[in-house]
């Protein structure tokens, strides 16, 4: 069974999630590209699963990552991603339900790992001017938010994201994607 490491990232977080993807798939073939090359070459018709990263933009995933995945018809997909904005299993969930939402109906679903990440400078400066406007809870949210997630992904996010792969291809292998997206 041949599998493809898609993925978008913007600061490097997703790409290092894709990298920990990529060691616990070692015992598969596969190959690891960047959303742009994806989305160029389309789905390969000999992969029959797909891993798709992306980092999380206002909630979801950025415009080429959705319009990837609207292309899977008959494969089965696993989702990976990066949040900036919190580390919380509710959130998480959110996202995930945002993204796989979709997949095609015909595209097998593996599930998904996601884990904070960190954030540019800039969004702590753009945050800091805020809060000099108006120094409220969302505010000080989101900076705690922004400070939590600077050590993120580490190292434990990466062996879980190895663990997430090789448990999704071992569901993929049995034939047995966690639902259809």
């Amino acid at each position: 069974m041949k599998y493809r490491i898609v993925y978008d990232s913007r600061t490097g977080n997703t790409q290092r999630v894709a990298g920990a993807i990529e060691k616990g798939l070692a015992a598969y073939t596969g190959a690891v590209c960047r959303i742009e090359e994806a989305l160029e070459q389309g789905p390969d018709p000999e992969t029959d699963v797909y891993f798709v990263g992306f980092w999380n933009d206002k909630g979801t995933c950025s415009e080429g990552v959705q319009a990837f995945l609207s292309r899977l018809h008959g494969t089965q997909a696993a989702l990976f991603g990066t949040c900036g904005m919190g580390s919380s299993e509710a959130y998480f969930r959110q996202v995930e339900d945002r993204v796989k939402a979709l997949l095609p109906e015909d595209c097998g679903y593996l599930g998904a790992f996601l884990c904070a990440g960190r954030m540019p400078a800039q969004v702590l400066e753009r945050y800091r001017k805020m809060q000099q406007q108006e120094d409220s809870p969302r505010i000080r949210m989101m900076i705690r938010a922004y400070e939590e997630g600077q050590s993120h992904p580490d190292e434990a996010d990466l062996t879980q994201a190895a663990a997430f792969a090789a448990a999704a291809m071992e569901r993929a292998l049995a034939g047995k994607p966690n639902e259809k997206p």
